[in-house]
């Protein structure tokens, strides 16, 4: 065991005590050390219960006769840090998450993890981790929040997000608004539509590296307790078996995971996380790239309409069958075989699910869309790439061509929406916030959300920075190259046309080739005084089509 190297022999003798000092008895110095990755915090409401959950998983490991020790690592809300300078925060944190939870694990020489995250990038930043230290791992995501109910319907955050655009267009008063407020968000979880978080969540089971039904377990069930508990016992029967996250998220999985991301039309972000997970495990031959997403999105039907997409949540996902019934639907499609943390393939998880609803959970022969939720465009707009939840688009929108209106960043775009200066047909452009330009490739949910409030129609956004998982309408972002690393997107003027065609998988700009080349050698890029770890952080990020991984 590796915790060998802190317990046994008489060189030990310095460690032993210091466990001592921590409780560990002499039978105890002989068992596993089981790490509690818990992202706990008072701010974030999907993490608001984690304490909960970590006391019942070091239960299963304590009865399965593991040591657990637990530890704590960040989490942030990107919701909170919406709109502000904190929102350059949120992306970079998935790094830190990561190398908080190989640092406390090498230090200290576990044996195993169990990892608790729930929200946006702690889910990645864990299972970044995981493949990176590659010891046996099981993840039990929080699950989601409830619905809220306002005037007899279900809503979510970013019915609020949206409700401000509506305000601001006289179409909503402030009291409403306030009432909405108050309800929508009714307690412990991550947001109860098929945002950022539950997606990750979602796709974390489908690769294997959570139990049956966990995604879609909510935050204030019974049943997520005893969830927790069970995984803290199977994480003993990996150490036995030694079955570590490599074996589990190979290619296979990754695979089962897009076909089941797009299946849902998860958030646009997994198209970041995936790729990083998966950079992880190079040295295993396991690569996601922008490519792998476009091929299958062509080939894998849209079956459910979840929040933002359509009216149901998260919470009708999981009476409808969760993901086990929707891996069912898709048995044809996945690689069924993939071995998962319960030890057996993945079949063994949804050989007994069924589909309780097929409002909800469609069959392939009746899909919501033809094609998956994810669509990547490309173009003299995007050499590397582009993404766009197609599944949130609305049918008259799926082509589009207009003139640009151009902002250098979201507080700028946010500010001309609200004054009346984007009109139908414009192309918004909002650029140098991306990875490296934001720094931090920042969510664009304000002006997405103040679009669609104030009820303005044929107008698309393109961004080098990303988009809210809870953001609908012809919205592309992950534009690549950025334009802090000189991308086309940097010599966009106003007026330009700019043609998007998400059937045909375009994204162009209708200024002539050597244009854009002038003006790309004559192209400024504005100069941000950035200290602390963003400056590390710009400095180091990839683009968008690599994950926004750190080099």
């Amino acid at each position: 065991m590796r915790s060998d190297n802190i317990t046994k022999g008489m060189q030990r003798a310095p460690h032993r005590s210091l466990l001592r000092a921590c409780g560990v008895t002499d039978d105890e110095m002989d068992r596993p050390f089981i790490g509690v990755a818990n992202s706990f915090t008072d701010i974030v409401p999907g993490h608001i219960h984690l304490k909960q959950i970590a006391d019942a998983v070091k239960l299963g490991i304590s009865q399965a006769g593991g040591v657990p020790f637990e530890f704590s690592t960040m989490a942030i809300c990107d919701g909170i840090a919406m709109n502000h300078e904190g929102m350059r925060y949120s992306l970079a944190s998935r790094e830190i998450v990561a190398d908080t939870v190989e640092s406390m694990a090498q230090a200290h020489s576990l044996d195993a993890l169990v990892l608790l995250p729930t929200c946006d990038k702690i889910v990645p930043g864990m299972l970044m981790a995981a493949a990176r230290l590659d010891i046996p791992s099981i993840v039990v995501t929080g699950g989601p929040m409830l619905p809220g109910e306002y005037k007899g319907e279900a809503v979510d955050l970013i019915d609020v997000f949206e409700a401000v655009g509506q305000v601001s267009a006289g179409k909503m008063s402030e009291e409403e608004l306030d009432e909405l407020e108050h309800c929508a968000c009714p307690g412990a979880g991550s947001c109860a539509g098929l945002f950022t978080a539950n997606s990750m969540a979602c796709l974390t089971e489908a690769m294997g590296m959570s139990l049956p039904y966990c995604a879609t377990t909510h935050a204030v069930d019974s049943r997520k307790i005893q969830m927790a508990r069970e995984s803290g016992e199977k994480i003993m029967e990996l150490v036995k078996k030694n079955i570590t996250p490599s074996m589990i998220m190979t290619q296979e999985a990754f695979y089962n995971a897009v076909v089941v991301d797009l299946a849902l039309g998860g958030s646009s972000n997994t198209t970041l996380h995936l790729p990083a997970i998966a950079n992880e495990l190079r040295d295993k031959g396991v690569e996601v790239n922008l490519d792998l997403f476009d091929s299958l999105s062509r080939e894998i039907p849209h079956l459910a309409a979840i929040s933002p997409s359509g009216k149901h949540t998260m919470l009708d996902l999981h009476k409808a069958g969760g993901i086990p019934a929707v891996l069912k639907v898709l048995n044809d499609q996945i690689h069924a075989k993939a071995l998962t943390c319960t030890g057996d393939p993945l079949e063994s998880n949804f050989r007994d699910a069924e589909v309780t609803d097929t409002t909800v959970i469609h069959s392939l022969e009746d899909p919501v869309h033809q094609e998956g939720g994810i669509a990547v465009l490309k173009g003299n707009l995007a050499p590397n790439g582009s993404v766009v939840k197609q599944a949130a688009v609305s049918a008259d929108m799926l082509t589009h061509e207009g003139p640009a209106k151009v902002f250098n960043s979201e507080e700028e775009a946010t500010q001309g929406i609200f004054n009346g200066e984007v009109k139908e047909q414009d192309v918004i452009v909002i650029r140098y916030e991306g990875p490296r330009g934001g720094p931090g490739m920042r969510e664009m949910l304000n002006p997405t959300s103040a679009i669609s409030g104030m009820g303005i129609k044929s107008v698309a956004l393109i961004t080098d920075g990303r988009f809210s998982g809870g953001t609908r309408g012809p919205c592309i972002g992950h534009v690549s190259p950025e334009a802090m690393s000189n991308g086309p997107i940097a010599i966009v003027e106003d007026g330009d046309i700019i043609r998007i065609d998400i059937p045909q998988r375009k994204l162009e700009l209708d200024v002539a080739e050597e244009e854009i080349k002038r003006r790309l050698d004559q192209a400024k890029h504005p100069e941000k005084q950035l200290k602390g770890w963003l400056a590390r952080y710009s400095r180091l990020a990839s683009s968008a089509d690599e994950g926004a991984i750190l080099k």
